[in-house]
């Protein structure tokens, strides 16, 4: 062990004076500070890291990494060809059409708007991650045996209807068919085969899916889709990827990568981060204002004692270091503090979720809030309130150094 650490490890214990006492005491605040500064920032990352990662898992678990549309929104007729080309490029696991429409579903007095998605029955197995958790029935859309098409319900949609698996509903399209009568609404009974509930307040209250072909023959598109969904092994390529789907299929058509789609959403919540880590930092940088407030007064408070040392053969270098070493073991314990108590309530956190912090789904669209703690924050964190800490021993540590034995031993 060092004799700069030696010095600065006994001002930091403090000793039985009633001054030390009190510089204690302000070792204890300046510690606590720099704690909660660290601890704020680990969570404040962890809460962002985690909407951003539970939306973009539940995002793609429900929709495509790539969608192929028409330009024009006339819908893509001879869509399996396209399909079978698509699936050829490099990087894409499938490639799946579907039909979205806008429809009215009921059960007796009660109704609702929604978004009604077709797709091919093996599609239900690509879904997978929006069908985790089945409240009811099966995540299965098997051909009608004579009866009613199957229909797929998200749990609050469900609940908000009072349906449940096997009963009946009635869907209606605002697309009508003419008739001497004048203009009739098509509609549609669906029996409910199962209820899902994925967690993301926007699917489970808003869309229902059915087979593609029960789409087409409601909405009287035979042999057409709106839109082509390419899944891909890697989702980070989307954008490559969608530039090569839209040069395969050709004037007139558009692809879409999923960052662009939910572009607005992904772009707050970087802002978010940003912003978060700014506002609390500042909290960091006012524990490190404390670090150096305090250094002044130990370094007032110790004069005699530095002169002393100069005195009996002690460098200026010496000197500095152990004032630098005094504060950077008080950042130190401040920032291991912080860091532990973050990562203990993230993980207290993401463990029992909606028991802990629970959220209105209606408003943040889950029903509690994510916490997703990552060791690289971490690190930056850590490494910031270190570097701040170490800043703010400069000053004093610098002041510490220049004391001029002669002058303060004069009058002993």
């Amino acid at each position: 062990m060092t004799f700069e650490w030696l010095v600065a490890r006994r001002y930091l214990k403090g000793g039985g004076k009633q001054r030390d006492r009190f510089l204690s005491v302000i070792t204890v605040i300046a510690v606590a500070a720099v704690a909660a500064g660290v601890t704020a920032l680990v969570l404040a990352l962890a809460i962002n890291a985690g909407f951003r990662e539970t939306f973009e898992e539940r995002l793609l678990g429900a929709t495509a990494h790539v969608n192929l549309t028409r330009k024009d929104a006339a819908g893509i007729r001879d869509y399996n060809t396209l399909a079978a080309r698509l699936g050829q490029l490099e990087g894409v696991t499938s490639v799946s059409p579907a039909l979205y429409e806008t429809v009215l579903i009921s059960s007796g007095s009660r109704a609702r708007g929604i978004v009604l998605k077709g797709i091919e029955p093996a599609q239900a197995s690509e879904q997978e991650k929006l069908f985790t958790r089945l409240r009811e029935g099966k995540a299965e859309l098997a051909a009608p045996n004579g009866g009613p098409p199957p229909l797929l319900l998200g749990y609050e949609l469900a609940q908000e209807l009072g349906v449940f698996a096997g009963d009946v509903v009635l869907i209606t399209s605002p697309q009508g068919r003419l008739t001497p009568f004048g203009l009739v609404p098509r509609y549609r009974s669906f029996r409910v085969v199962g209820v899902f509930e994925s967690g993301f307040w926007d699917f489970d209250a808003g869309w229902a899916f059915t087979r593609l072909d029960a789409t087409q023959e409601l909405f009287n598109l035979t042999g057409t889709v709106s839109v082509l969904e390419l899944r891909l092994a890697d989702v980070y390529t989307a954008e490559p990827v969608s530039g090569a789907a839209a040069e395969t299929a050709g004037a007139g058509f558009v692809a879409m990568p999923w960052m662009e789609t939910h572009k607005s959403l992904f772009r707050a919540l970087r802002l978010e981060k940003l912003v978060t880590a700014l506002f609390i930092g500042l909290i960091v940088f006012v524990a490190g204002l404390n670090i150096l407030i305090l250094l002044v007064m130990l370094v007032l408070e110790k004069r005699r004692q530095v002169a002393v040392l100069l005195s009996l053969g002690a460098r200026a270098a010496q000197i500095e270091r152990i004032f630098v070493l005094h504060g950077v073991a008080i950042g130190a314990l401040g920032t291991a503090a912080g860091l532990a108590l973050g990562f203990g309530v993230a993980w207290l956190g993401a463990t029992y979720k909606e028991r802990l912090f629970p959220l209105d789904p209606q408003v943040y669209g889950i029903a509690y809030v994510p916490f997703r703690a990552h060791a690289l924050d971490g690190l930056a964190i850590a490494a910031a309130a270190l570097v701040i800490s170490l800043a703010a021993t400069l000053y004093p540590a610098r002041r510490a150094s220049r004391v001029v034995p002669v002058e303060v031993l004069r009058y002993e």
